[in-house]
């Protein structure tokens, strides 16, 4: 193991990873919960989350790139894989060879796949994605039928089916609704009960639970954060944060009344103040636009002052207080907490983004914290097809 000499980590809390799905596994009845891990398990590190929900039950992890679902099997992960993005055609033969399911886009992608399959493997593992009104990849509604045609008389092993909705989490349901519709008659066409359905992501998983077919797809939710506010006020269960962000101070300094800090001396003591330097900074994900956000101090909310640089940032001290005294970025500390939509709000942007920004300089510590507790669940009623 590496060992890391600066204070600065990510802490992940694989109990609320593990709550947070079950939670979706209960609340999905025998409907099978896939686990998106793309882009490192939303910046919480894909290994050590992939084996935690492979433990707790997940059969199924779904990626973004071919890239991230080679890796899966370098490392050892043998559930199923399964590609959500485009899969070029020389990496064909690769996922027959190492069981990886991809995803087919368009009768071009399925007329091009058919030519790069390599005879002697096992066959080409599909699911057909619907392009239902997301407008960014999958098969138009028109075309399905062709789709299922050309599927039917080439060497494919057609394993599902699926679309993705793109206002599952915002209150106006219209656009919602025409989706639905148009994915409840392409499923009507269906023939083949062994073809999984999946349509629901964490949004329709926990708003829409009389949707969930044969799979559910959960992805933000696994890691304590909700799709949107409004799924957030609305969700019947407190989703448990995983991530928390901490560091120490490294050098603290008193700054007369006057004096200025960092680039371009943005900020100016009105009175003389005690300030800390601690070692994050835009080159780890924190941007420069958090400037005036709040940390923990022994349980109080205190300001970031000036720019954030590259590697340090500087924050006002209510008193003096020692080199190595702990800050709390995101999440507890005392009574006080800072969520990851709180940095979301600060840089006018979503909560997903904020965990995906943290780099590979931070390195991501797993703790299974005390703190949370294993919970049950009601089910709800799966309606199938």
């Amino acid at each position: 193991m590496i060992e890391n000499y600066r204070p600065t980590k990510a802490v992940i809390n694989l109990t609320a990873i593990k709550n947070n799905l079950t939670y979706f596994q209960e609340k999905s009845g025998d409907a099978e919960v896939i686990t998106v891990v793309k882009a490192d398990a939303y910046g919480h590190g894909v290994l050590e989350i992939a084996k935690n929900v492979i433990e707790n039950g997940v059969r199924m992890l779904a990626v973004a790139t071919p890239d991230e679902a080679l890796f899966l099997r370098e490392q050892g992960i043998d559930a199923e894989l399964l590609v959500l993005g485009a899969t070029p055609a020389r990496f064909i033969p690769i996922a027959q060879k190492h069981n990886i399911t991809v995803t087919a886009i368009s009768l071009e992608w399925l007329s091009m796949a058919a030519m790069n399959i390599e005879q002697g493997l096992d066959a080409l593992k599909i699911h057909l994605k619907v392009d239902t009104g997301m407008r960014r990849i999958g098969i138009q509604v028109d075309e399905v039928d062709d789709a299922f045609r050309f599927i039917a008389d080439h060497d494919f092993g057609f394993k599902g089916i699926f679309t993705h909705f793109a206002t599952a989490d915002e209150k106006d349901s219209s656009l919602f609704s025409q989706q639905v519709n148009a994915m409840n008659n392409i499923i009507d066409k269906l023939d083949d009960p062994s073809v999984m359905v999946h349509v629901s992501n964490s949004a329709v998983a926990i708003m829409q639970p009389d949707l969930v077919c044969d799979a559910v797809r959960v992805g933000i939710s696994l890691y304590g954060i909700a799709p949107s506010p409004y799924v957030g006020k609305e969700m019947d269960f407190q989703l448990q944060p995983a991530l928390s962000l901490e560091t120490e101070m490294i050098h603290v300094k008193k700054v007369k009344a006057g004096e200025s800090l960092s680039y371009g001396a943005t900020y100016r003591a009105d009175q003389d103040e005690w300030i800390a330097t601690i070692p994050i900074g835009y080159a780890d994900g924190m941007l420069r636009g958090l400037q005036g956000q709040d940390v923990l101090v022994r349980g109080q909310r205190v300001p970031i002052v000036g720019r954030i640089c590259m590697d340090q940032c500087m924050i006002q001290l209510s008193e003096e207080m020692p080199v190595g005294e702990k800050v709390q970025l995101i999440g507890r500390q005392g009574q006080q907490q800072i969520l990851i939509d709180e940095w979301a709000d600060k840089l006018e942007t979503i909560p997903y983004e904020i965990p995906c920004i943290l780099t590979k300089r931070v390195p991501r510590v797993y703790v299974e914290s005390a703190g949370f507790s294993d919970l049950s669940f009601q089910k709800s009623d799966k309606v199938l097809r």
